[in-house]
């Protein structure tokens, strides 16, 4: 691992304050930021504005990689692709981009692991192994941008959907979006960005009240306490009385309208019954549900709905006009479903220079 700082870490002001402490004036952190986030210079040496000494200071005394790529994987139909990085510390997370016909949208993680305890979710039963920094979460996007700009393509969207609950590592979330939405940063649209949270409600209200343009969405998959106890334990300290309250003054906040995330599981949360306890759930708010199939995992011996109980459940909400959407499932032949190719890199032995990074 290495000792240095990662410098994508830094927000603008820190390095502002960095450079000040170095003797070096305002330009030169105008410099050094676009260097990152608009020309995506991958080693310092590449600030070819910058003079040779200086570069050479910032290279003894920031790390300029994030995450290495290790693994790549891309589905049969060749609309959805996996990379496994590593991380400086020897640790796995998963980054995944998904090919539209008209747009790019790449899912990025927040955790190593997470601690929700989610019952049918890769990552959640990881367990929780550490909080990702601010670089390390800008770093995925990074990334997959380089790529696309070598293919001539441009990235559209992106979700922060992957591995680890985004408002369980609230403040390097924050700062992550902050250097993506930074107009002298990488200048993301804050309409373009959707995070995802499975209930916490504290970082809903906060989310609320520092980045009321940027998309929510939640993941709800149950609409009784009995049952989404079951299913996504954190219901037990929010229940879904406290956590519908919450979205209800998010989008009276913002005036945005508010995602749920279901995922459609055989003969648990599938039925006639859950459909119209959601659309009662919901009613009167500015929401869309995304009814998704279940991604398979191996630890849970469900499966995903069948097209009939699928459809069944849509017309239901159909019948109280609940907007909605049944999304196509995409990588099931890659495990596309976060945490699941970490899991399993995980779990090989690792070589001794792979343990020996201390």
């Amino acid at each position: 691992m290495s000792a240095l700082p990662l410098i994508h870490d830094l927000s603008l002001d820190d390095l502002k304050t960095e450079m000040v402490s170095w003797g070096e004036r305002d330009y030169r952190v105008v410099q050094i930021w676009q260097g990152l986030y608009h020309q995506l210079v991958e080693t310092p040496h590449e600030l070819t504005t910058l003079p040779t000494a200086m570069r050479q200071r910032l290279s003894e005394t920031y790390h300029f990689t994030p995450c290495e790529p290790t693994q790549w994987q891309r589905s049969n139909d060749g609309n959805t692709e996996k990379v496994l990085l590593t991380l400086r510390d020897g640790q796995f997370i998963e980054t995944v981009l998904m090919h539209y016909e008209r747009r790019r949208t790449v899912c990025i993680s927040t955790q190593i692991g997470c601690a929700m305890g989610c019952r049918f979710c890769a990552t959640g039963q990881m367990g929780f192994r550490r909080n990702l920094t601010p670089g390390e979460i800008v770093g995925q996007v990074l990334l997959f941008t380089r790529r696309l700009n070598r293919e001539k393509h441009r990235l559209d969207n992106i979700v922060v959907m992957g591995m680890g609950e985004p408002f369980h590592n609230y403040d390097a979330l924050a700062q992550a979006l902050r250097i993506l939405n930074h107009p002298q940063g990488f200048r993301f649209g804050a309409r373009r960005i959707t995070v995802s949270t499975v209930g916490l409600v504290p970082g809903i209200e906060r989310f609320g009240q520092d980045f009321p343009q940027l998309n929510l969405a939640v993941s709800l998959h149950a609409a009784t306490n009995e049952l989404r106890d079951q299913l996504v334990p954190i219901n037990q300290r929010y229940p879904l009385e406290r956590l519908l309250s919450a979205c209800r003054a998010y989008v009276e906040r913002t005036s945005r309208r508010i995602t749920f995330e279901w995922a459609l599981i055989e003969g648990i949360n599938d039925g006639i019954e859950q459909a119209e306890a959601l659309a009662a759930l919901v009613r009167g708010l500015n929401c869309h549900i995304n009814l998704i199939p279940l991604n398979p995992t191996a630890a849970y011996g469900q499966l995903a709905s069948s097209p009939e109980r699928s459809h069944d459940f849509s017309e239901a909400l159909s019948n109280h006009r609940i907007s909605h959407s049944v999304r196509v499932r995409r990588g099931i032949d890659i495990q596309a479903g976060c945490g699941q190719l970490a899991i399993r890199k995980q779990k090989q032995p690792q070589r001794r220079h792979e343990t020996d990074t201390g």
